[in-house]
């Protein structure tokens, strides 16, 4: 492995007294490296699916299905990387790892916006954005290794509720700096380089704030800290495992896991097949606006906010801990968002925004209690592989047909085939999370 992206090594303790005041500074600093760090990831993720209906017009050359392959390619390297490189994340330092897949995901991205030769091929718009999948990929897993490792299970849903936000600032400003440079440049390419830009900045802060484990900067495994042990916890929770480890023992043998895999790459399909297509639907099937669809975007997004809080929330306090629950409510909510988005049909503009902040604010709950529900279900020191192996479901399986899936379906059987597909996602993703309703994650304490 390069040397620097290897673990940072442990450092020797500092004295009690600089332990709790140590701890609250830096939980606080990895928070925002983390934050920052994976909201940037989706300033250079989505750009396609933005500029998309420019491209068909700039480029009358392709059609909707083809140019859906290059989204499907996407997903389909993101899922499969941030399944692999969740295994390498486990066995690196999370600062260096995850700077450096940002930055490599940034220099794609801004190809996109400034070289017009790209366009000249569809096997390499494809291929290039294969690899600007692989490269985001990089973005999730250190984020999941550092929230284990720096909270402890009983204040874990809390974090990672307020984190997952992250999703939603990157998702939401990905349209909103990307309609600013295309007014400002005249230029459709700055939706893609102007984001790629502010990426790379990003980038400098995640090597400015974030670090790797309690033990590097000289305190107290969190567990230790807080005492607050995960069932089964051992101290060799604390050493690196093994590939073999991570993937036999702890990932492809839990039955729990695979159902939650499964869960979640039906709730990509639904994620990903309304926002994805937020902009062409807008504006092919109604009429609108460049500026209306980007508005709709930014509204879908930012409304997962306060509804993936709201579900942390519920999770926490109504449902004791059980993710099944508040993942099977918030399913339930976002299908009748989808019904009053379709319904709507030829109606008025704000039904339709209202309808995708539906949509926005009750679908991310559940992607949030899925990524958390696989950090609770294996050590810390397999975490990012836990969270690679739901991610890999939800991204291949989920977020993949929506790109070229959704394009046939509405090629073929019109936008009705498409909202009754994603209607169908949201039953089998209750259904698949109330398999693991006998399961619930616990913690103990072993102080005397």
């Amino acid at each position: 492995m390069i040397s620097f992206l290897k673990p940072a090594q442990s450092i020797s303790p500092l004295s009690a007294d600089r332990i709790d005041p140590e701890y609250r500074r830096l939980r606080w600093q990895v928070f925002a490296g983390i934050f920052v760090g994976y909201a940037a990831f989706y300033l250079v993720r989505n750009n396609f699916a933005l500029a998309l209906p420019s491209i068909l017009k700039a480029h009358p050359e392709f059609t909707k299905v083809q140019l859906g392959w290059a989204m499907t390619s996407l997903s389909v390297a993101y899922g499969i990387s941030k399944f692999i490189m969740g295994s390498v994340s486990d066995r690196s330092n999370p600062r260096w790892f995850m700077a450096l897949g940002l930055l490599l995901t940034s220099g794609v991205t801004f190809a996109f916006g400034t070289v017009p030769a790209i366009y000249d091929s569809l096997a390499l718009i494809i291929a290039l954005q294969a690899l600007n999948g692989w490269f985001n990929g990089m973005g999730w897993p250190p984020c999941g290794k550092t929230m284990v490792h720096w909270w402890s299970t009983k204040e874990r849903g809390k974090i990672v509720a307020a984190w997952n936000a992250a999703h939603n600032v990157g998702g939401a400003l990905v349209a909103v700096f990307a309609t600013w440079a295309v007014v400002r440049f005249g230029d459709w390419g700055a939706t893609f380089y102007f984001n790629a830009a502010i990426a790379v900045g990003a980038a400098g802060l995640i090597l400015l704030l974030l670090r790797d484990t309690p033990q590097s900067c000289g305190l107290p495994a969190i567990e230790s800290h807080k005492d607050d042990y995960p069932p089964n916890y051992s101290a060799d929770h604390e050493r690196t495992f093994t590939f073999r480890e991570i993937f036999v023992r702890h990932v492809l043998n839990n039955k729990f896991l695979w159902a939650i895999a499964l869960a979640n790459a039906f709730v990509y399909f639904v994620r990903f097949g309304v926002v994805n297509w937020i902009p062409t639907y807008l504006q092919t099937a109604k009429g609108f606006n460049f500026k209306e669809s980007g508005f709709a975007w930014t509204a879908f997004e930012l409304a997962g906010i306060p509804g993936t809080l709201l579900c942390g929330w519920i999770s926490d306090r109504v449902f004791k801990a059980r993710r099944a629950p508040a993942t099977i409510l918030f399913m339930g909510l976002t299908l009748v968002g989808l019904l009053i988005y379709r319904w709507n049909d030829t109606g008025p503009y704000w039904i339709d925004v209202a309808a995708l902040i539906m949509i926005g604010f009750f679908i991310y709950g559940p992607i949030m209690m899925i990524g958390l529900h696989a950090l609770d279900l294996v050590p810390k020191k397999a975490a990012g592989t836990a969270a690679g192996f739901t991610g890999f479901f939800g991204y291949f399986l989920g977020s993949a047909p929506s790109g070229a899936g959704v394009g046939w379906i509405a090629h073929t059987w019109g936008w009705d085939g498409v909202f009754s597909t994603m209607i169908a996602c949201c039953v089998l993703t209750m259904g698949f999370s109330a398999l693991t309703l006998g399961q619930r994650t616990t913690s103990r304490s072993i102080s005397p």
